[in-house]
């Protein structure tokens, strides 16, 4: 596969778009006494962060309006048990991948 100079300049590109705003509020926080009001709210953050990503998941919009992908509710109840169970986050990941990939196996 050859990749020429455009292509690269783009992978680049995007690889530095990227990169910057993930890294760039890093790099100027960690040497900032933020107040704890501030630290405070962004402890909230990651819980509202993942809770989007879910909801968004197994909320389907329809032309007849809102529905429940049942698929995806029966993979987040044992996923959650399992994290409650373990307080494991990387079993927790396992186990919710991999019950999504037999259910998405066996159903679609």
């Amino acid at each position: 596969m050859n990749v020429n100079s455009t292509t690269l300049l783009i992978i680049l590109g995007c690889a530095i778009v990227t990169v910057i705003p993930r890294v760039l509020p890093f790099i100027i926080v960690r040497n900032v006494a933020l107040p704890q009001p501030v630290l405070k709210w962004l402890s909230y953050v990651p819980i509202c962060i993942l809770t989007a990503l879910v909801v968004e998941n197994f909320i389907i919009h329809t032309e007849q309006g809102l529905k429940i992908d049942w698929t995806v509710i029966s993979v987040i109840v044992p996923t959650a048990l399992i994290a409650i169970w373990t307080k494991s986050l990387s079993l927790t990941v396992i186990v919710g991948v991999l019950l999504m990939a037999v259910i998405r196996y066996f159903i679609f």
